[in-house]
């Protein structure tokens, strides 16, 4: 009888043993996601900074071209007004 009662024992402690089982599972697994999900976070922060830096270089990009293209329509100008001014020296044949 008493054999009788442990293997009854046995018998409904298995399902409470796998659910315990599948339970600590199911935590390591909350585990492991809540820190994937924390790295997910840092990661974007990081991407986001990132992101803001190239968009800064970027203006900072357009900024320069905008004024090289005033500096070599400038230095066109200036050819052309000297261009002109060696033109009337020559025709004045000093």
């Amino acid at each position: 009888m008493v054999m009788a009662k442990t293997a009854m024992r046995s018998v409904e402690l298995e399902p409470i043993d796998r659910l315990e089982e599948k339970i600590k599972a199911l935590v390591a697994m909350v585990d492991r996601l809540k820190t994937e999900q924390a790295r997910t976070a840092d990661d974007n922060q990081r991407l986001a900074r990132e992101l803001d830096t190239m968009r800064s270089r970027l203006a900072s990009a357009d900024g320069l071209s905008s004024e090289l293209s005033a500096l070599k329509d400038e230095r066109d100008v200036i050819r052309s007004r000297v261009s002109d001014m060696l033109q009337q020296l020559e025709a004045l044949n000093l």
